[in-house]
């Protein structure tokens, strides 16, 4: 049977785990104007027909061979991408959407590529290594970047991605077998699991990054100064971002002057928060997305040229955005706001706090009460006590729960309904 027709617009879905090659095949679709939809390919029948239904994608792919046939047949364009892939929301608030950016002019196709690499970096001697799934937008979006500089990406094995390995990750570090890696992105667990396994094996030599950046959660102190610490000046950042869009960029030296800080606007774009809290930034026309199928939230998302996420924050005085948490998330206990990230930040600052996460459960005096789900060594006596010492009496966790480890999507972000 003859392969079915491809056109510009078109959606394919993939289902697949990432590899070097999936990249590369991914930035052919691109080129061609065609819009893959990265999907985890651990999903469970249920969730695929769950997602597939969000983005009635015109094929799908779920081997690496007809991927590559796929790829094939978009041609040899060298061209920047004419569209950007389709992710999905993660589903953590509610039904996933399809971010769908449309068919891009050859102008603001160029831009797309130029805002990245001006921001990165991007050059043709890099080397990215990664480690984050590549379904996912921010790994294969520095995966991609690195591409259409000219460099080369590498994934720890070689082969097809595994779950995070340490050990293995190391010795991707140290360059056995392969170039050594000169930029990567991760999540906070990743830099986490890193840094233990360091302390038991050794740290190996870290003097050919010039690019690590994370994002997905926030970053325990300890783990900040740590990657500072073991990193070359100047190359560690973190951002702000979503699926949707990006916000924020911002070096770890500005963090360690504004400790909690994620930054500020990235260049061409506009931060304001509004009176009830809610980020919203004024993005270039390249930038613009919409929810695929879904006319009414994407007008939610947009005033004129700026969007949200529903996320909240504050801006201080030289524009530096501190993140509050999403209004999702907003404990009301006796009719006072409490934003669960300004009680998080406050308990990573104990050293028996390895990572937390707060979140509001029923209360019929108040409510709701504040409760914190805690991995580490400190005792609740401990945590009540750091506690008042830093947090006014609504903010006080009610109830600490120690726990082995939170549950997070594969992006580094808690599911706060479990623990609830």
């Amino acid at each position: 049977m003859p392969a079915p027709p491809l056109s510009p617009g078109d959606r394919v879905a993939l289902l697949l785990p990432g590899s070097t090659t999936y990249v590369e095949h991914v930035l052919a679709l691109l080129r061609a104007g065609i819009h893959p939809v990265p999907l985890d390919p651990r999903s469970t029948s249920r969730e695929r027909e769950r997602l597939l239904a969000v983005v009635d994608p015109h094929h799908v792919v779920e081997r690496a061979d007809d991927l590559a046939a796929l790829a094939a047949r978009c041609g040899a364009d060298h061209g920047p991408p004419r569209c950007r892939p389709m992710h999905c929301t993660s589903g953590t608030t509610g039904t996933p959407k399809g971010v769908d950016s449309g068919l891009l002019s050859p102008a603001d196709a160029a831009s797309l590529v130029a805002e990245e690499a001006d921001l990165w970096g991007f050059g043709p001697d890099d080397v990215n290594l990664v480690l984050s799934p590549l379904h996912h937008s921010a790994p294969l979006r520095f995966a991609l970047g690195t591409l259409l500089a000219g460099g080369r990406v590498v994934v720890p094995g070689g082969g097809e991605q595994r779950a995070f390995d340490a050990a293995e990750v190391t010795e991707t570090i140290r360059g056995l077998g392969t170039a050594r890696p000169v930029t990567m992105f991760c999540v906070p667990t990743h830099l986490q699991r890193l840094f233990a396994h360091w302390d038991a094996v050794g740290v190996p030599d870290t003097s050919a990054f010039r690019l690590v950046a994370h994002a997905g959660a926030p970053c325990p102190p300890a783990v900040k100064r740590r990657l500072l610490e073991l990193f070359p000046a100047g190359s560690t950042w973190e951002f702000y971002g979503s699926t949707e869009g990006q916000f924020t960029a911002c070096r770890s030296e500005e963090w360690l002057e504004r400790p909690g800080t994620v930054g500020r606007a990235r260049p061409g774009r506009r931060l304001r928060v509004a009176d009830d809290g809610t980020i919203w930034c004024t993005v270039p026309r390249h930038a613009r997305f919409g929810y695929f199928g879904d006319p009414d939230r994407t007008a939610e998302a947009w005033q004129g040229d700026a969007f949200t996420v529903g996320d909240l924050g504050r801006l201080d005085d030289a524009g530096y955005l501190f993140l509050d948490g999403r209004r999702e998330d907003l404990i009301i206990t006796g009719g006072v706001n409490v934003y669960p990230v300004e009680v998080e930040n406050a308990l990573r600052e104990h050293p028996g706090v390895h990572d937390v996460a707060v979140f509001g459960v029923p209360d019929d005096h108040w409510g709701q009460r504040v409760c914190a789900a805690v991995v580490g060594t400190a005792s609740a006596e401990e945590l009540d006590g750091f506690a008042r010492s830093r947090l006014s009496p609504p903010k006080r966790p009610k109830e600490f729960r120690p726990v082995p480890d939170l549950p997070r999507t594969a992006t580094g972000k808690v599911r706060r309904s479990e623990l609830q």
